[in-house]
């Protein structure tokens, strides 16, 4: 009876651990370039001093859909969407090169270009400090130029570039931050070198990749096999207290 208790129990810890995979999908679905998880269990053998009759199931870490959303046009000149694959490189808080398709720019009071959530933004040295302007435009090939305070608004001076890179997606993975990385196997030595032959939407930014249907759908069959898992939880209780009476019998 403690087999099948201890089976349901496994099976009924996966689907709520798959319920807030879904769940944490669903709450970002209007969160410029989210990219979704998947949730991923498999039965596992229990192997020891017997034979492997029982399986349980294990959670496996879970996988990202790198898939690209779709562009929305904002008109703002320091939103950036990244055109086919690849990423922008950005700074987090403790001085790690990270990666994100979230192009929401600002310029900060020191003229440090940041994303809405206050990474620094990286480019060709480092990150991108901006001296005072007038007017700002950002290329297609991620270069900065600006218009100096006081000078002819035709006449554009290059600042600094976007660093734009593009590693193998089968090298990459997502934090618990939301920002994707190298796997640890997979790091490099020093940064990640920039790709020249990248391009940026200026005006636009990437939406999640996020099905809201699909993820309404998942839930609510992740609820049903929940519900399946507690009732042979609760049946192998029934039946264990059944043949404790019937010893009791004897």
């Amino acid at each position: 009876m403690d087999k099948a208790l201890y089976i349901g129990m496994s099976g009924a810890k996966q689907n709520m651990l798959a319920q807030r995979a879904h769940a944490n999908n669903l709450a970002n679905v209007n969160t410029t370039g989210f990219k979704k998880d998947f949730a991923q269990a498999r039965s596992m053998p229990v192997f020891g001093e017997h034979h492997p009759t029982r399986a349980y199931a294990m959670t496996e870490r879970p996988g990202t859909d790198l898939s690209a959303g779709a562009l929305m046009d904002t008109g703002r000149k320091l939103d950036v969407a990244v055109e086919g694959d690849g990423w922008l490189a950005v700074q987090n808080d403790l001085g790690e090169e990270v990666f994100t398709r979230s192009g929401s720019l600002q310029v900060d009071v020191n003229g440090l270009v940041r994303l809405a959530s206050g990474e620094l933004v990286l480019g060709n040295g480092g990150p991108v400090a901006l001296p005072p302007f007038d007017n700002l435009q950002v290329g297609a090939d991620g270069t900065i130029s600006i218009v100096p305070v006081g000078g002819p608004p035709d006449q554009l001076v290059e600042v600094d570039r976007l660093k734009l890179v593009n590693p193998p997606g089968n090298a990459l993975e997502k934090g618990l931050d939301g920002f994707i990385r190298r796997k640890p196997d997979q790091a490099l030595d020093g940064p990640e070198p920039p790709d020249a032959a990248m391009r940026v939407a200026t005006g636009f930014l990437e939406s999640s990749n996020v099905n809201a249907v699909e993820e309404m759908i998942a839930n609510l069959q992740l609820s049903r096999q929940y519900e399946m898992q507690v009732k042979v939880m609760s049946t192998a209780n029934e039946n264990s207290e059944a043949a404790a009476r019937l010893l009791q019998n004897l």
